[in-house]
């Protein structure tokens, strides 16, 4: 099974806002700096993204903007200390999953 052409374009619309700067909610938050210096920032926001997102039955994204807030949210704390997340994140959001296999199974 192939991902859907909605998760597909969801995951590359937001890997573009993230890695160009120009996400609206990021505006003013040096975060293109993580991607050298601290990954492990961009890895939980991207997991956070897409920890979030929900599907519908024929792989649909539901709720794309409501991940990406989430996602940056993060970004937003981690860059800005005094920035209050809210609700806060519940662990199941920030969960890192495990790495695919070293070899492709196909």
């Amino acid at each position: 099974m192939k991902l859907s052409h909605s998760l597909s374009g969801a995951l590359r619309t937001f890997a573009y806002f993230m890695s160009s700067g120009s996400h609206y909610m990021l505006q003013g938050v040096n975060h293109i700096e993580l991607y050298e210096n601290e990954p492990t920032a961009i890895e939980t926001a991207y997991a956070i993204y897409i920890n979030v997102l929900e599907l519908d039955e024929h792989g649909t994204v539901l709720n794309a903007k409501y991940a990406e807030k989430r996602a940056t949210q993060f970004i937003r704390s981690y860059c800005d200390p005094s920035y209050v997340v809210e609700p806060p994140f519940e662990e199941w959001e920030t969960t890192l999953h495990g790495a695919p296999p070293l070899k492709d199974l196909i």
